[in-house]
């Protein structure tokens, strides 16, 4: 203890001194980068071609291992075949059950998944033996059933079919497939279609020729022996069987010949996704590697990015921009992206194309280079704690193609990235004169700007496109008002829909409660309101009170969490033009027809409101279909809808008993379960 404390105050007293000598006008120079030293993992193989890379770590009782299989990219000749044997692997074996398999793993606290051409095991190291057989078994003994087959098939075209009206989940199949080509492995998607199309033999015959050893690693990690994993690799993976994957030619890819927009036109859209890419050849073992990763995390790969900055801090058009460029050995992309409100879509394009010229034309900041470097730094060091990291580097450098000194000199080549680096990569990789700028979003809304959109003085020419990357005519947007038809004449259309008007002045008073689950959490949702303009909307969660919304026909109010916002003038303005029962029953001077839009497959007159909301009615039906509402909160801008659903009589007045919000990327489904009319509301509900 002596030792140290004197040790400690050598060190202080050398500090102290070397701090009187320090030029302090002078900028210190940056010491060299410190050298790494990065353990090796031991490796032995099997005859069958699987390579094992193993970590001992004897810190904590736990042991884990994954298999990768490398082989080369692919198309399906059934886009979807692959999720299908991902999902059915695992779902029982020729020696257990599926049942028994699931229920032994939970039993052993134990983690198991499987890919189409992976697998993964974690446990405690006392049951990793056994963990081990059952990855080894699930991985090359799977039994694909037809009822099982039948059951993950109607479950995967479910989730592609919610994603039909996913604006990210559409600009992120649309991007691929242009910048890569519908015919390229990472250019190709699975529709709703594709996957109807899959037969069970289709399954088999993709895990057979795939699933195979010749280009598959194992890396294990933990508290077990080379000796002891030796042993159990050998003891359950030795008898799989060698066989070489079909080898597919990969297209080459193809920049756009100019800088465009290809449009995606989302009727139900309430925000733009915006993704902006072009093609980059790079792979890790390129000189140009470092340098560009860096020049990334200064354009977008950071929040303190120029686009972030740009797009979230100073305009407030998005939640985040961000950027980011591949390194694939077989085909990559450089993509900028962000989701933007409709209103500023176009002028968020603008910015985009500015800030990649600004890093292309402009030396980046000293300080700002040097910050960037740092975090590099800190990010490589602490992943360096995880023993896996060992094992991972060691299968990049043979999987990549990596010198074997790549990891050893890492931050040697970060450090060594210059200004004029940045500056050079930049106009090598972020290719302004030959970007893709992909756009999805409500045509009505947004393409009208975007056609006026203008770079270097020249306008940047809107190509169309639909949701499965095939070129179109410009769409129509909308349709004309039919001559005669105003708000009013929607209006009673509306109030017939529902059950007459009269039957509709009959409601006094409209009590709604319903439920919805959000991430696991149980919500209750309670609303209360009036003929005369007063509303009163309750959230629960858990039974406990989560918000408060109050409007007691002139003014209302926001409470949550113990704090209470009043509202705005303009919340106000709103609230009294639609917290009623049945708001429809008046029609205030300044509410606009604005035209018929197709919302979902179904014309709707769209009704504005005012400048943050607007209404829609079905042509057809009379019916309400949507409420669509734009908020700030906190510097950001963003839409919400609702969407009414399930109408069903209650006392003779068609009410919707399901009600579909969406924020951003998060749904909310609330279910009514408790519908009164002139029950259970009282002034004391509105103060």
């Amino acid at each position: 203890m002596k030792f140290k404390i004197l040790n400690l105050f050598i060190l202080c007293l050398i500090a102290t001194n070397a701090t009187a000598q320090i030029d302090r006008s002078t900028m210190p120079k940056p010491g060299p980068a410190p050298e790494i030293n990065i353990g090796e993992p031991d490796r032995f193989s099997l005859s069958n071609g699987l390579e094992v890379l193993v970590v001992e770590n004897h810190k904590l009782p736990r042991v884990s291992a994954r298999l990768v299989i490398d082989n080369k990219p692919f198309t399906a000749d059934k886009p979807g075949t692959a999720s299908l044997v991902s999902s059915l692997l695992g779902s029982g074996t020729k020696n257990i059950s599926k049942d028994e398999f699931n229920e032994e793993i939970d039993f052993l606290g134990a983690r198991l998944s499987f890919g189409s051409e992976s697998a993964y095991a974690s446990s405690l190291s006392k049951f990793f033996p056994r963990v081990m057989e059952l990855m080894a078994d699930g991985a090359l003994n799977p039994v694909f059933t037809q009822e099982e087959f039948d059951a993950e098939k109607a479950k995967l075209i479910e989730g592609l079919k919610s994603n039909e009206k996913s604006v990210q989940s559409i600009a992120s199949r649309v991007g691929s497939a242009l910048v890569y080509g519908k015919n390229h492995p990472y250019g190709q998607f699975t529709t709703p279609e594709s996957v109807e199309n899959i037969t069970l033999q289709d399954v088999k015959h993709m895990y057979s020729n795939y699933f195979a050893p010749k280009n598959a690693y194992m890396v294990i990690v933990g508290d077990i022996s080379k000796k002891e994993a030796k042993k159990l690799v050998k003891k359950y993976f030795n008898n799989w069987k060698e066989s070489v994957p079909p080898n597919q030619s990969i297209p080459k890819t193809k920049d756009a010949q100019y800088t465009q927009m290809n449009f995606v036109d989302m009727k139900n859209a309430v925000q733009s996704q915006i993704i902006v890419e072009n093609n980059v050849d790079l792979k890790m073992s390129d000189e140009d590697y470092f340098p560009l990763i860096v020049a990334n995390q200064i354009l977008g790969g950071s929040f303190g990015s120029y686009l972030n900055m740009n797009l979230r801090e100073d305009k407030g058009y998005t939640y985040g921009a961000r950027s980011g460029v591949g390194a694939s050995r077989y085909a990559s992309r450089f993509v900028a992206s962000a989701g933007v409100r409709n209103a500023v879509t176009d002028s968020a394009v603008v910015e985009f194309l500015k800030e990649i010229k600004r890093i292309r034309t402009e030396d980046v900041d000293k300080d700002k280079l040097e910050d960037i470097k740092k975090k590099f730094a800190g990010n490589f060091v602490t992943q360096l704690e995880d023993p896996s990291t060992v094992a991972n580097y060691a299968l990049n450098i043979k999987m990549k193609d990596l010198p074997e000194d790549f990891y050893k000199t890492y931050l040697e080549k970060i450090n060594a990235v210059s200004i004029a680096d940045i500056k050079r990569v930049a106009n090598t990789y972020f290719k302004v004169n030959n970007l893709r700028i992909v756009i999805v979003g409500k045509g009505s809304e947004v393409a009208e700007n975007l056609e006026k959109v203008t770079y270097e003085g020249k306008r940047v020419p809107v190509l169309y496109y639909d949701k499965k990357a095939n070129k179109v005519e410009k769409p129509q947007f909308s349709k004309p008002i039919p001559e005669g038809v105003d708000v009013g004449s929607v209006y009673t259309d509306y109030l017939k829909a529902i059950g007459g008007q009269s039957k509709a002045e009959n409601i006094k008073t409209l009590y709604t409660a319903g439920d919805a689950s959000v991430n696991g959490m149980e919500l209750k949702f309670i609303e209360k309101k009036t003929n005369t303009g007063k509303s009163s909307t309750e959230i629960l969660m858990g039974g406990n009170p989560f918000q408060k919304m109050v409007f007691d026909g002139e003014k209302g109010y926001q409470e949550a969490r113990g704090q209470r916002n009043e509202y705005n003038d303009e919340q106000n303005a709103t609230a009294q033009k639609t917290a009623a029962a049945i708001p429809e029953l008046t029609v205030p001077k300044d509410v606009e027809l604005m035209g018929i839009e197709d919302l979902d497959g179904e014309d709707a007159y769209a009704v504005r409101i005012n400048e943050t909301t607007k209404e829609f009615y079905s042509v057809a039906s009379g019916l309400k279909l949507q409420t669509e509402t734009t908020m700030e909160q906190q510097g950001q801008t963003m839409t919400t809808t609702v969407e009414y659903n399930d109408y069903k009589e209650v006392k003779g007045v068609k009410i919707p008993h399901k009600l579909i919000q969406k924020i951003g990327p998060t749904t909310i489904e609330v279910n009514l379960t408790d519908i009164k009319i002139n029950e259970n509301v009282s002034d004391k509900d509105f103060e």
